[in-house]
């Protein structure tokens, strides 16, 4: 039945898989193996066996068309209740915030008590298909009945069909890759080599310094034998990122590197949402809540930078939860490009950027930097695409329970120029 008034959505926690490069420990791994981890890893930490949550949301960018139902196949892999109903969704780099988002609504309206929001992707084991031509001569193969007909099927056949067609990460309408696209929102904005080099090592040493303290101990759990983010660099220092060479532009204009981008990545990460009663009945913490949300979009095709929506998504939450961006302790902004992450920070304080785009009398104004990232991010961990909101969530929320008080930000920039954000209070 739903709730007459509007509830509060508890972060209950979060847990994930160690995130690795693809073509590295999880090469033989796929979307739902992964996903299985991280959700019996929940299931585990929470006590959750037989139990009959509300929905399962998760889902991957890259997959298979086997994984047409990935999040409800995860689920019958796990102890939860059979009859736990899951929900496959995808919005690029957005889809575990997403997903969470779309939980927390029903949760608010008292459609459902409790969800895992969750994703999972692997570089590793993309889908390879082959073109048309060839494709319909294998559907054809399929419906023919005698040998003949089967021979018949392959008359005209050319070698050249079967040259595969791998996905690609180039954005459909404007042919160019994420990485072109932000070095060009790079020179826009005037954000130098220095700058992103040294986000990326702060990012590196941050993530190293919460491995040592435990901050991630009961945030991971093992998954193929691997115990800890394998892209992690301690070591990381402005001397080496300074010597890598450009990435996508190899100009004397480019400011892209492999150091100060986030690999390609396979991993998964999930989180508990509930309601406070469904929380205190089966004894589980909250750690936080979920308080506002927002998602939009820019025109990318039509001039704009691609990974600029999280600036406007954050702008109109800012507005209806009638806060300023000065109005957190903490902000977790991923990092997809250490460039990306400057150019929203640019943006933010930009009078006519924020007039003129925003709608809005003046700035947003700067953040405090030492409040930013303050457990490492994307450029240290890893970016798989559809885990990282997931595993955004449940290390703030971890963060905020550590303070005791406190509010944080979450902006994730997505391909195709949308932006997801959200607040979770303490």
């Amino acid at each position: 039945m739903a709730a007459s008034s509007i509830r509060p959505v508890a972060i209950v926690g979060g847990v994930r898989i160690p995130f690795c490069r693809s073509n590295s420990s999880y090469s033989e791994l796929s979307n739902q193996q992964m996903l299985v981890t991280v959700l019996r890893g929940l299931v585990d930490k929470y006590n959750l066996q037989k139990e009959e949550l509300g929905e399962v949301n998760a889902g991957a960018v890259i997959t298979h068309s086997a994984d047409w139902n990935l999040a409800r196949e995860a689920v019958l892999s796990t102890e939860l209740a059979a009859t736990t109903p899951g929900l496959t969704m995808q919005q690029a780099c957005g889809t575990s915030l997403q997903a969470s988002m779309v939980a927390a609504a029903k949760i608010a309206t008292g459609q459902i008590d409790s969800a895992i929001a969750a994703g999972s992707d692997t570089v590793s084991d993309v889908p390879i298909v082959f073109g048309k031509k060839f494709s319909k001569r294998l559907v054809g193969l399929g419906k023919a009945r005698s040998a003949m007909d089967k021979l018949k099927i392959f008359k005209g056949f050319s070698p050249a069909e079967l040259t595969p067609k791998p996905p690609s990460v180039n954005e459909p309408r404007t042919l160019l890759s994420m990485g072109q696209h932000c070095e060009l929102m790079a020179q826009q904005w005037g954000i130098s080599r220095e700058a992103q080099d040294q986000l990326a090592m702060e990012s590196h040493l941050k993530a190293a310094a919460a491995y040592e303290s435990g901050f991630f101990d009961d945030l991971l759990v093992p998954c193929a034998g691997v115990m800890r983010d394998n892209n992690l660099r301690p070591d990381s220092n402005m001397e080496a990122l300074s010597g890598l060479r450009n990435a996508y532009e190899k100009s004397i204009k480019g400011t892209l590197s492999a150091g100060n981008s986030t690999p390609l990545t396979d991993g998964a990460a999930g989180v508990l949402l509930a309601s406070e009663e469904w929380a205190r009945e089966r004894g589980l913490p909250v750690l936080a809540y979920l308080t506002h949300s927002a998602t939009a979009s820019v025109d990318f095709v039509g001039g704009e930078g691609l990974l600029m929506g999280p600036t406007v998504a954050v702008s109109r939450m800012l507005t209806d939860a009638g806060l300023t961006l000065q109005d957190f302790d903490v902000y977790e902004i991923h990092e997809a490009f250490a460039a990306q992450v400057l150019c929203t920070l640019a943006a933010w304080e930009s009078e006519d950027y924020c007039q003129q785009r925003l709608g809005l009398s003046a700035a947003l104004g700067s953040i405090d930097r030492a409040k930013m990232n303050i457990r490492g991010s994307s450029l240290a961990v890893g970016h798989p695409f559809a885990a990282t909101g997931a595993r955004i969530v449940g290390t703030l929320a971890k963060i905020l329970d550590e303070k005791g008080s406190g509010r944080g930000l979450i902006s994730v920039c997505t391909a195709g120029g949308m932006g997801v954000s959200a607040i979770m209070e303490r």
